[in-house]
């Protein structure tokens, strides 16, 4: 996920100055916006190959299936609190596997 985020910055620290550029020629805000994409777009493309590829083959891996799930603070929580309590009473069964609301 790293080079997801580093291959994004790379794009958005190429496209604020191209777009405060076109902006002061006053070419208008959603023109500029677009021609800043545009060209920050073909300069990535380009020029970031590398982190191109590493972020394609991190976000093929964050939605292969194979991943590991991201848990909030919450839920890990949740989980923790689970746990102890199934540890101090082993009579009690937690089972999250099914759907609410059935049997």
């Amino acid at each position: 996920m790293v080079a997801f985020l580093k291959y994004s910055l790379i794009r958005l620290a190429l496209f604020v100055p191209l777009f405060i550029i076109f902006a002061l020629l006053q070419v208008g805000l959603l023109p500029a916006a677009i021609f800043a994409g545009l060209m920050a777009f073909a300069i990535s493309y380009l020029f970031f190959q590398k982190q191109r590829d590493a972020a394609t083959a991190a976000m093929r891996e964050r939605f292969s299936g194979r991943a590991k799930p991201i848990r909030t603070a919450g839920e890990v929580e949740d989980a923790e609190a689970e746990d102890s309590l199934v540890e101090k009473n082993p009579d009690i069964a937690v089972n999250n596997d099914k759907r609410p609301g059935t049997v």
